[in-house]
């Protein structure tokens, strides 16, 4: 027993896991300065899809987001999720990409980047975990965690050593589905911690209804840190509630050093706003409810909704089912990837496919043929021979680490960018999203071009993270 750190997710996958990321600036910093006295360790404000939807929808400036929180936050470490070398993008970026983003994104108030890769793959984070270090950061390296053949007590073992040989300052869990188990959940962190000697944080979901559970046994077993959410924007698709913890852990000996009556006013000042996105059917109330078959077929959030999209605008949602059962198929023949950003929406793009076709990959999605190259890293076990062929023929299967392959862009992009930009960060949001950062920048300065509320609420980032 002893102290347990607790980081508070409110800011960015609380209302992501729940509303697509859609609260804006002004409704974060009336309340931050409240957040930063409550005790927590660290508060999880930038990354993910915060950056996407800032610009995309909300015509705010990230930057300037995270500027603002960071005036306000004094007392606690500000944290960020990044997706290794994609960024907060969806492809790859050169190294120079990668090392300026990090380097802006301490300079701008980071503390701690919780760094992760689709497959595990280590190659894929060394860059932004190396950059993270070089200017001072915190680099929490992540593992992406889900159940499969492959991916075993052992595997994480091994996995969460080659972290710690990398000088991670800490080893994360991320459990994207909610599907750790809460006695899997004691034997990993009890083997993990006598494996490594960095701190190990706990993240997952309560979709499935598990999260609380998972997190008392991990904490059992020694975590030292814990992802919760404030109570109004907790449950469901996102994390489960800090207020709950603190009074489930009272009198055990665990402390949690948080400060619960300023936590309830904390609560009180979400509550209209979780109303507010309620009443606009921004926050559907179908990501409050628990869905206990997570857990068998391992699909976030974010991939079943691409899914029945897809489905939807083939006229064959008849063919759900069908497609749920063709996906753990794809992911076998894949190499058993995690199904997290981006791997999530290529699986459940080819299952949809296979299904529709009526034969198993006569189409094929360009992002899987470049997957099954090589060109997304290295998948748990290899592709089968078969599989390969089926997919790419006798193409050549690229074996090394993706970004080798690529030459510094940050010149040739700023360049690309031209008068739209007019600093580092804003080149640097260019390369993230081209077109849209282009719209963004041609109307910042014109508040009525933004998106109506009825347009907002029509379009969904269909993401996990």
């Amino acid at each position: 027993m002893g102290k347990v750190k607790i980081v508070d997710t409110t800011l960015r996958d609380g209302h992501q896991s729940l509303m697509a990321t859609r609260l804006r600036t002004d409704e974060m910093l009336p309340i931050v300065e409240k957040m930063d006295k409550v005790g927590f360790y660290s508060m999880e404000v930038w990354g993910g899809a915060t950056f996407d939807s800032s610009i995309r929808f909300l015509n705010e400036d990230p930057w300037e987001r995270l500027r603002e929180i960071r005036k306000r936050v004094s007392r606690t470490k500000l944290q960020m999720l990044l997706r290794g070398q994609n960024l907060l993008g969806y492809r790859h970026y050169a190294d120079d990409i990668v090392e300026k983003f990090v380097e802006e994104s301490i300079k701008n108030g980071i503390d701690i980047v919780r760094i992760f890769d689709a497959l595990n793959d280590v190659r894929n984070i060394r860059k932004a975990s190396e950059s993270t270090k070089k200017y001072g950061g915190h680099s929490q390296l992540a593992i992406c965690y889900t159940i499969s053949p492959v991916h075993t007590i052992k595997y994480y073992k091994n996995l969460a050593k080659e972290m710690e040989n990398m000088e991670a300052d800490s080893i994360a869990i991320k459990d994207m589905s909610g599907i750790l188990l809460p006695y899997v959940a004691y034997e990993l962190v009890t083997e993990l911690k006598g494996t490594v000697k960095v701190p190990i944080e706990i993240h997952t979901h309560s979709t499935a209804g598990l999260a609380e559970m998972t997190y008392i046994k991990a904490i059992e077993a020694g975590a030292d840190i814990i992802d919760t959410v404030i109570s109004p924007l907790a449950g469901g698709t996102s994390q489960p509630a800090v207020e709950s913890f603190v009074r489930s852990l009272e009198g055990t000996g665990y402390d949690l050093g948080l400060d619960l009556p300023l936590l309830k006013e904390i609560a009180e000042y979400f509550k209209p706003i979780r109303k507010k996105y309620l009443d606009e059917g921004v926050l559907n109330p179908q990501a409050l409810f628990t869905e206990p078959s997570i857990v068998e077929y391992q699909l976030p959030g974010g991939m079943l909704s691409n899914m029945l999209s897809q489905l939807r605008a083939q006229r064959a949602e008849h063919k759900y089912e069908d497609v749920l059962r063709e996906i753990p198929r794809v992911r076998s023949d894949m190499g058993y990837p995690p199904l997290v950003t981006p791997l999530s929406q290529m699986v459940g793009t080819q299952s949809v496919f296979n299904v529709l076709s009526g034969s198993r990959y006569k189409m094929i999605p360009k992002e899987i043929k470049d997957y099954v190259k090589g060109l997304y890293g290295k998948s748990p076990v290899p592709v089968s021979d078969e599989v390969k062929r089926n997919i790419v023929g006798d193409e050549v299967i690229f074996t090394g680490r993706p970004a080798d392959l690529m030459e510094n862009e940050y010149e040739e992009i700023k360049e690309e960018a031209g008068n739209l930009v007019k600093n580092t960060e804003e080149v640097l949001t260019y390369a993230m999203f081209p077109q849209v950062a282009k719209t963004y920048f041609e109307n910042r300065n014109n508040p009525e071009e933004i998106l109506k509320k009825e347009e907002i609420k029509m379009q969904t980032i269909n993401v996990i993270f």
